[in-house]
């Protein structure tokens, strides 16, 4: 079994996880705002890899498991909803949001993933620290040593951070969105004033 195989053997949402989490731990402030972003943030990949699909004709000839990535969208979770930026059709965010919800709660929770999140930036630049701060304490000082070190430390951390970084997007930055409910789509200025379409979501519970 290969740690990918693993990993997904140990992944396995259900429908009632955060209205459970919520009920028993309810009294801890900002839980509720949290278990909502982690959800935000899957709604905001899974609306990225659908308008992604709709806008590559040849999607369907693809080979099975590859998927068409729209590499000028961008997108920025809260516990209110997500802003998307790039070239967006208002009509095929509307239709893309809900087809991602959809699939989502259907099982598809691989959508919740996406590679160019954040999340991987950070899990990148930390593993990277950490690989060449100890390869700097743990070898001679020679600058030979150090500077071997330092490439062995970088391609070592470009290797794993990637598997790192999905297994983070799936057990700490996202939820599967049971709870989450669209509330409204439109255009709007963020707190950076870039301008981008939001989407607004209100909590409700899982069916």
């Amino acid at each position: 079994m290969n740690q990918s195989t693993f990993i997904d053997a140990w992944y396995n949402p259900h429908r009632h996880q955060d209205s459970e989490l919520l009920k028993q731990l309810g009294f801890i402030p900002g839980l509720k705002e949290l278990l909502m972003l982690r959800q935000v943030h899957a709604l905001e990949h899974a609306t990225v890899w659908v308008l992604s699909e709709m806008a590559d004709r040849n999607y369907r000839r693809r080979q099975e498991g590859e998927k068409p990535d729209n590499d000028t969208l961008g997108g920025l979770s809260t516990d209110k909803g997500f802003y998307l930026y790039g070239q967006v059709n208002g009509e095929d965010l509307y239709r893309a949001v809900r087809r991602a919800l959809i699939r989502l709660q259907s099982g598809e929770w691989n959508l919740a993933i996406h590679p160019r999140c954040g999340t991987n930036v950070s899990v990148t630049l930390m593993v990277t620290a950490g690989l060449v701060l100890g390869a700097h304490i743990v070898l001679p000082r020679g600058p030979l040593s150090q500077l071997i070190g330092l490439g062995v430390a970088a391609g070592t951390a470009l290797q794993i951070a990637p598997d790192l970084g999905e297994s983070a997007q799936k057990y700490l930055s996202t939820s599967i969105p049971f709870n989450l409910q669209v509330d409204e789509i439109g255009q709007k200025t963020d707190l950076w004033g870039r301008r981008g379409y939001f989407v607004g979501v209100k909590w409700q519970e899982a069916q």
